[in-house]
């Protein structure tokens, strides 16, 4: 039969492995080391998997690493864990962004906002995510017209704060195609295809 209070004891002493899992964490990062970094973040995750900041060093780290998508998954569960978190939902909106997913990335930063009104990052964020959306829509009518040059002027202004968007960069490469700048669209096309090769709109435009 379990003691009175040892539960609490093992509770305490995985608690403070996990800090030591997230400090050497912490140094690995510092070092710009983000896979050691991430091993001992999933360390501190697996000893007290309700820290909201593990996941959020983790999403951290994720998003060094360029793996937007996996990061998103850390950021979120970071703000199911503790709403209040305001660097989770700044992670969240930068992995939305960065996605290409800009309102979704928008009402993250307005969260931040609402819980920190004087936080420069999240309003510089808030701007990034506006300034992606007005890109989308110009780009929108500009495609309508034809104009092709003018959408890919904002495409590559999107691709500033959406690197990891496919949506933004097919877009792109099919108005180079219509352009008659094909290696150019060719280029884009074999670039998404390297990270994704069944990605039919990248074929579509590599067959353009």
């Amino acid at each position: 039969m379990e003691r009175p209070g040892l539960r609490g004891q093992f509770q305490r002493s995985d608690a403070r492995e996990a800090e030591t899992f997230k400090e050497q964490g912490n140094a690995y990062y510092a070092k710009k080391d983000y896979n050691e970094a991430y091993n001992y973040y999933t360390k501190a995750i697996d000893m007290c998997p309700k820290n909201a900041s593990y996941y959020g060093n983790r999403a951290a780290t994720l998003m060094m690493l360029g793996s937007f998508r996996e990061a998103l998954g850390d950021a979120q569960q970071s703000v199911i864990l503790d709403d209040s978190f305001v660097r989770g939902h700044l992670r969240e909106g930068k992995c939305h962004l960065s996605l290409g997913n800009a309102m979704a990335a928008w009402h993250n930063f307005q969260r931040a906002l609402e819980l920190d009104p004087k936080n420069a990052h999240a309003q510089q964020e808030f701007k990034n995510a506006n300034a992606v959306m007005e890109y989308e829509k110009i780009a929108e009518t500009d495609f309508e017209k034809r104009d092709f040059q003018k959408v890919v002027f904002c495409m590559d202004r999107a691709l500033e704060f959406a690197p990891a968007c496919h949506r933004f960069k097919i877009l792109k490469a099919e108005c180079l195609a219509m352009l008659g700048r094909y290696p150019e669209a060719q280029s884009v096309a074999t670039d998404i295809l390297r990270m994704d090769s069944t990605n039919a709109d990248a074929l579509y435009v590599r067959g353009l």
